[in-house]
């Protein structure tokens, strides 16, 4: 279920992808602790980056779009609340749950398959515009 970043998910701005490049390390961590049995307090660890790596991420970002002034802002700005409620729900529910590796496992898809989905859809198109530029 691991995932790497890889090339054909390059945006083409480079700030941008050393970001996504260590999202993808964090999601696999969160994985493979998941998988190894590591205690719920290392796992715990992993979440919490993520949630505090993506709002610093996507805060990051829009600035960028800000600056550029990219067309579909709005749109992008939508998407990144949408995944911040969708991690802080995983969040809760293992915290709740106690430890849970299928639920681990549902996270670990869950952010990687949007990750891929919104980079392969909606950030590239930043390359693009900021290529017309």
């Amino acid at each position: 279920m691991a995932i790497k970043w890889t090339s054909d998910l390059s945006v083409g701005v480079e700030h941008i992808d050393a970001q996504h490049k260590i999202w993808f390390e964090k999601a696999d961590q969160l994985f493979q602790a998941g998988k190894s049995g590591k205690a719920k307090e290392t796992i715990s660890q992993i979440f919490d980056f993520l949630e505090d790596y993506t709002k610093f991420h996507f805060k990051d970002e829009e600035e960028y779009m800000e600056q550029i002034k990219y067309p579909d802002l709005d749109k992008q700005i939508n998407a990144h609340r949408n995944f911040e409620r969708k991690l802080a729900n995983l969040k809760k529910e293992y915290q709740e749950s106690g430890y849970n590796i299928a639920l681990i496992i549902n996270a670990n898809k869950m952010i990687v398959d949007w990750l891929t989905q919104h980079i392969s859809t909606m950030d590239k198109q930043i390359g693009v515009y900021v290529k017309s530029l």
